[in-house]
């Protein structure tokens, strides 16, 4: 009896993984998109720099970065989607607002837009 039952497991392990498969993501934006603020500073002679960085992966999750000079000012995860060419950013757990934008190829690169068409990040 113990081997029937060993044989029945073994055979439902087998079954249920070869049920669940991840279908595989291979969007254009996946990858490290960033945007490089330069702010002379009034009061000193020293520039500050201001790097915000969005790290897409291929589960539609992703983690942003805000960097001063260097430093990691703020990060968090955030969820995106696409629907066409329209990729929506959202950052669950703050009170961070949606991010709608879409992703623009040119000789230059590739660039993320916001809807009014001003440039975002681009790819790293």
């Amino acid at each position: 009896m113990k081997k029937l039952f060993s044989f029945l497991a073994i055979v439902a392990i087998i079954l249920v993984s070869n049920c669940s498969r991840i279908p595989e993501n291979n969007d254009e934006v996946i990858g490290i998109w960033s945007d490089i603020e330069l702010k002379s500073s009034s009061s000193t002679a020293k520039e500050e720099t201001l790097r915000q960085e969005w790290i897409f992966n291929d589960a539609y999750l992703g983690r942003y970065h805000e960097k001063n000079n260097g430093t990691i000012t703020f990060k968090t995860d955030f969820e995106w989607s696409v629907d066409n060419d329209t990729y929506t950013l959202s950052y669950p757990g703050t009170d961070m607002p949606d991010l709608i934008v879409s992703m623009k190829s040119s000789a230059n690169g590739a660039t993320l837009t916001d809807a009014q068409g001003n440039i975002l990040a681009v790819r790293e």
